[in-house]
């Protein structure tokens, strides 16, 4: 336990030392609420759907939440390349306590950056249909990150380059996110992409973000927190065996 907090810790203190990348990390949830919420806001009112960037909000939460805790999987690579992860793994501790501990680590920031979205989607308007919902929508957060954690961190244990992580997390991430239903409504969408859809894991994560802060959703939250804990248990259970077999 004690190097699970220790690794915790070391992940947080990284993300509130760097002002540069938490700002950095802001740019592009704000330029999306920007360009598509006012943007298409006056088409998606005229189809008879009501204010698009209430719409918008929860889908742009989720695409913050995803990116910093993926891209937490590059921090591991960083360390690998520098002689930190070698160090880690030669200490007489679990390997697992290590993957634990980064992995909370990473989902702990990413559900921090989810938060800090929240919070600048209110200044333009956007309100939550009941504050009393929003304790469990960070909850929610929290699992959505720490599914995507441990996905970056499976992928990161399989890599030693920055550049091949990136190759990969671009035809993996972009994806991910276009088809959650964060950027458009999910129902009444052709067969195939309509499956598509319901396979992608952060469908249910930005579903459950929807039904928590506007009242509405597609899958009901019931079956978003069933997908989302046991495709987080998978990513964790396949990143624990991975980081096991890392050679030092």
């Amino acid at each position: 336990m004690k190097t699970i907090y220790i690794l915790w810790l070391r992940e947080l203190k990284r993300y509130f030392r760097s002002k540069s990348r938490i700002i950095g990390s802001l740019g592009q949830p704000i330029l999306f609420l920007l360009a598509l919420g006012y943007g298409l806001g006056t088409v998606f009112q005229k189809a008879g759907e009501g204010s698009y960037f209430q719409f918008l909000a929860p889908g742009i939460i989720g695409m913050s939440i995803i990116f910093t805790a993926i891209f937490s999987g590059i921090q591991m690579i960083w360390d690998r390349q520098f002689g930190f992860l070698k160090e880690t793994l030669v200490a007489p501790v679990n390997r697992l306590n290590i993957m634990i501990g980064r992995t909370l680590g990473g989902a702990t920031v990413a559900t921090l950056q989810g938060l800090l979205v929240f919070l600048i989607v209110l200044i333009p308007g956007f309100h939550p249909y009941n504050w009393m919902l929003v304790p469990v929508a960070v909850l929610f957060m929290l699992l959505v990150a720490l599914l995507f954690a441990a996905l970056g961190t499976t992928i990161a244990s399989l890599l030693d380059d920055m550049q091949g992580f990136q190759l990969i997390m671009n035809f993996l991430v972009m994806p991910l996110f276009f088809l959650s239903g964060a950027l458009f409504p999910i129902d009444g969408l052709p067969v195939v992409l309509a499956g598509i859809v319901r396979f992608d894991p952060l469908s249910y994560g930005i579903d459950s973000f929807r039904i928590l802060f506007t009242g509405s959703g597609s899958f009901g939250i019931g079956v978003d927190f069933a997908v989302l804990a046991s495709v987080t248990a998978v990513f964790l259970a396949l990143g624990s065996y991975l980081f096991s077999k890392i050679q030092i």
